[in-house]
């Protein structure tokens, strides 16, 4: 936790309760994840540096493995275990300025923001994505079944 901004809204706990929800909703019982939860200047680092744009966004995340359908639409390649029986997503980075700014223009609780913002994350570790559209189509369904799960509304 770089920025202590984040302990006020309860990252941890919110982080905890997305993580599982989502893991669940794709029968996956355990898997290994980070999530760094920075501010605006890291997280325009971090954009520069892995996708060379030099401007801060809410969340950014990077698989440990593509398991992207190569077919629009297809849902994604579960992740194998390695030999010792883990799973290992890769990692999460979350801006706290950012999602503050854009709950406060959509009018949404911060904590609901973030949690989908964390379910989102987690979904593109685990291979889907919504440049194309009907992996956009079956990623926003997903979100918003989880999201429902959690009690946060459909933020689309």
């Amino acid at each position: 936790m770089e920025d202590s901004r984040w302990q006020d809204v309860g990252l941890e706990a919110l982080a905890d309760t997305a993580i599982v929800e989502t893991l669940s909703a794709l029968g996956l019982a355990r898997a290994e994840l980070s999530v760094l939860a920075c501010d605006d200047a890291r997280i325009s680092v971090l954009n520069d540096d892995f996708r060379g744009k030099a401007t801060p966004t809410n969340v950014l995340s990077w698989p440990e493995e593509d398991l992207s359908p190569e077919v629009d639409g297809a849902v994604p390649v579960p992740p194998q275990p390695d030999p010792s029986g883990s799973i290992s997503l890769g990692d999460i980075a979350i801006a706290y300025d950012t999602c503050a700014r854009e709950a406060a223009e959509q009018s949404k609780p911060l904590a609901a923001h973030v949690t989908h913002l964390l379910v989102h994350g987690v979904l593109h570790l685990l291979g889907y994505d919504h440049i194309r559209d009907h992996d956009a189509t079956r990623m926003e369904a997903l979100e918003v079944e989880i999201l429902g799960k959690l009690g946060v509304p459909d933020p689309y």
